[in-house]
């Protein structure tokens, strides 16, 4: 797989947030390890990474503005400012991290950056925003499914779909619809370290 040297790495809303109940059930319990393999090799070949925060206006959301469940999980706190490439801080208060502030397309175009790499929370939500909204802009998106994870989920009718469900979902409506190419961690790490 050829990742771009200057291929962007977007962390959409590893929050700690996210670490409870109030969410439900969840799939892929190796998100988190697929996350932070990726932001390393980022940043050990020198290429950008955007981190995006959900700063939610809700009252009582567990990523309140201002809230400990507004931050981000330790292991990616730790790891913002340690590359030596360019790095970004997006905030944003709907699904998609084009709606933020910075304007997030703007600064990838002009870093002339046009493959972007999305992983992090949720996948069927703003992973899927993104992802959809950066095709439609034109980039290269690769969505590396076992690096994200989502939650059960209910809807209208009575239906409900599990956490399993909704990736499949979103895998086939992105991979097949083309907004981007679905993904594994293994294959975009060793891309990038060929590559970088």
């Amino acid at each position: 797989m050829e990742i771009n040297e200057n291929a962007a790495l977007v962390v959409v809303d590893v929050q700690k947030g996210f670490e409870l109940d109030y969410w439900g059930r969840r799939n892929n319990p190796e998100a988190e390890g697929n996350i932070a393999a990726l932001i390393d090799v980022w940043q050990e070949t020198g290429r950008p990474v955007v981190f995006v925060r959900h700063d939610s206006v809700q009252e009582g959301s567990p990523l309140e503005s201002g809230t400990e469940g507004n931050g981000f999980k330790d292991f990616v706190e730790e790891r913002r400012g340690k590359g030596s490439g360019p790095e970004l801080l997006v905030a944003k208060s709907v699904n998609s991290a084009f709606y933020g502030e910075p304007d997030l397309d703007a600064w990838l175009k002009g870093a002339g950056i046009e493959q972007i790499v999305i992983v992090g929370i949720q996948t069927n939500m703003c992973n899927e925003t993104t992802a959809r909204m950066g095709g439609n802009l034109g980039y290269e998106v690769l969505f590396p499914l076992d690096a994200m994870h989502t939650f059960d989920l209910e809807g209208p009718f009575g239906w409900t779909q599990t956490a399993e469900e909704l990736t499949r979902a979103t895998a086939v409506s992105l991979h097949g619809g083309r907004f981007a190419r679905v993904v594994a961690t293994e294959d975009v790490v060793k891309g990038a370290v060929s590559a970088g």
